[in-house]
């Protein structure tokens, strides 16, 4: 079986799945998918849509219920949760629309509106809209940019692009190994 079978036959799975839980790197990647002709542009977005607004609901609802007690166990979670807080009472409705496109509050968001004021059914519509906004500009973009590769690829052989993917895994394996000596000497030397 070969990617393009495995991505027609579970594409949309997985951007239920990963449209639900979080969503921006895989719905970038069914965008390009698309572009690709592997999936239809039409089906991912409506699924994204769907998929994230229910995760969102989901989230919401979590909040409401055990939101609390989820803050008492990751601090994490608590820090974000406070941040949201402070913007809904400026930005109150603008927040709600625009959490899915914050990073590192998509989950964390809707939770802390869950715990806030905010009735269900005003967080119900506003997520829903915020969901048909989000999905096609982030699937749109994935698709121009599989468009834009698919262009670019075309004119590069085999042979370039292993000599590109050996450059890059030299070049991150030398950074990473820089970080590393320079976290080991700001440590200082190793105790008994």
């Amino acid at each position: 079986m070969d990617v393009a079978t495995l991505v027609h036959d579970w594409g949309l799975w997985a951007v239920a799945v990963g449209t639900f839980l979080e969503g921006e790197s895989v719905l970038l990647l069914a965008g390009a998918a698309a572009a690709r002709g592997h999936l239809s542009l039409s089906a991912v977005i409506a699924v994204a849509t769907l998929a994230s607004f229910a995760g969102d609901q989901m989230y919401y609802w979590i909040g409401q219920r055990w939101g609390a007690l989820l803050l008492t166990r990751f601090a994490r979670l608590a820090r974000a949760a406070a941040r949201v807080d402070a913007l809904l009472v400026r930005w109150h409705a603008p927040l709600i629309l625009a959490i899915r496109f914050l990073y590192g509050l998509r989950m964390a968001g809707p939770i802390a509106i869950g715990m806030s004021r905010v009735a269900w059914q005003r967080f119900f519509v506003l997520n829903l809209l915020g969901a048909a906004i989000w999905a096609p500009l982030v699937a749109g973009l994935g698709y121009g940019t599989g468009h834009a590769f698919a262009h670019v690829l075309q004119a590069v052989d085999a042979d370039e692009l292993w000599e590109l993917a050996i450059v890059l895994v030299l070049g991150v394996g030398a950074w990473r190994l820089a970080r590393w000596r320079r976290h080991r000497q700001l440590r200082g030397p190793a105790g008994p």
